[in-house]
C-alpha cells in the first residue's frame, strides 16, 4: 500500500468539515432519539439491554454511511480523470482499493466512538467483552461498505453518486433490521441483503443471534448464516471495485 497516498487521502477527507460533522452527529442523534431517550432502553436482552442493542445498530449505520461516503468520492476523482492519472504510477488497482478502504475504515472510527461514548453515559449496559467485540465487528463490517461506495462512485460520472449510494443505504438499513424489526416475507428477503449479515454479526455478542421482534424475541439467526452473508457480499464488492477501477483507467 502507498502510505504517502494514504496520508494525502486522510488529510483531504478530514478537511471536509461539513461532511465530517454529519458523519459524527447523525448516528449520535439517531441513537439519542431511538435509544437513549426511550423508556424501554433498560429492558434486558441477551447479555445486555435494549439500549445496548440500539447503540450497536446506530453505530453500525453511522460507520457504514461514513465509509460509503468516502468510497463514493471516487465519482469526483473519476470525473476529473484521476483514475487515468494514477494509471501512470506503479500503484496497482488492488492497492488503490486498499487505500480507499483504509481511509474509510479510519473515518468510521469517529461515529463509532461517539455513539459508544454516548451509550456509556445513557444506560447502555453489557459486559466489557460485548462492548469490545461489537465495536470491532462494526469497524470491520463498515470497511466492507467503502467498497460499495467505491462501486457506486465508479458507475456514475457525477457527485450525485455519493448521495445515491448514501440514500440507498437507508433502504438497506431497513432491510438490515436496524430501524424496525422485520418479520415474515420481508425478513426472509432481508437475509439476502448486504447489511443484514454485518448487523447480525455486530449484535451477536449481545444477542447470541436472537432476533428482536415487536412482541419481544422472535427466532434467531445461526452464526454460519450471518458469516456466509457477510463474506459473500465482501467478495462481490471487492471484485466489482477492482474491475471498475481497472475499467476507469482505460480510454473513455
Amino acid at each position: 500500500m502507498n502510505t504517502t497516498y494514504l496520508r494525502i487521502e486522510l488529510a483531504r477527507v478530514g478537511r471536509d468539515l461539513v461532511s465530517m460533522f454529519f458523519i459524527a452527529v447523525m448516528p449520535a442523534f439517531f441513537f439519542i432519539i431511538f435509544g437513549a431517550s426511550m423508556e424501554y432502553g433498560a429492558y434486558p436482552i441477551g447479555n445486555g439491554n435494549v439500549s445496548m442493542h440500539t447503540m450497536i445498530s446506530m453505530a453500525a449505520f453511522g460507520a457504514v454511511v461514513a465509509t460509503t461516503g468516502v468510497g463514493g468520492m471516487a465519482a469526483v476523482e473519476r470525473m476529473q480523470g484521476w483514475g487515468r492519472q494514477l494509471g501512470l504510477t506503479p500503484m496497482s488497482d488492488g492497492a488503490y482499493v486498499r487505500v480507499k478502504t483504509t481511509v474509510a475504515f479510519t473515518i468510521s472510527l469517529i461515529p463509532i466512538g461517539l455513539v459508544y461514548l454516548i451509550g456509556a453515559f445513557t444506560g447502555a449496559s453489557a459486559p466489557g467483552w460485548v462492548w469490545a467485540a461489537s465495536a470491532a465487528i462494526v469497524m470491520l463490517g463498515a470497511a466492507v461498505f467503502s467498497l460499495y461506495g467505491l462501486i457506486v462512485g465508479l458507475l456514475f460520472r457525477s457527485e450525485a453518486a455519493v448521495g445515491a449510494a448514501s440514500g440507498a443505504l437507508v433502504i438497506l438499513a431497513f432491510l438490515g433490521n436496524i430501524f424496525f424489526p422485520l418479520s415474515g416475507v420481508m425478513l426472509t428477503i432481508a437475509k439476502f441483503t448486504p447489511l443484514y449479515g454485518i448487523i447480525g454479526l455486530a449484535r451477536y455478542p449481545l444477542t447470541d443471534g436472537a432476533l428482536v421482534a415487536t412482541e419481544g424475541v422472535g427466532g434467531s439467526d445461526p452464526l454460519w448464516m450471518l458469516l456466509v452473508n457477510s463474506v459473500a457480499w465482501t467478495v462481490i464488492f471487492a471484485v466489482g471495485a477492482v474491475l471498475l477501477v481497472r475499467r476507469g483507467r482505460g480510454r473513455q
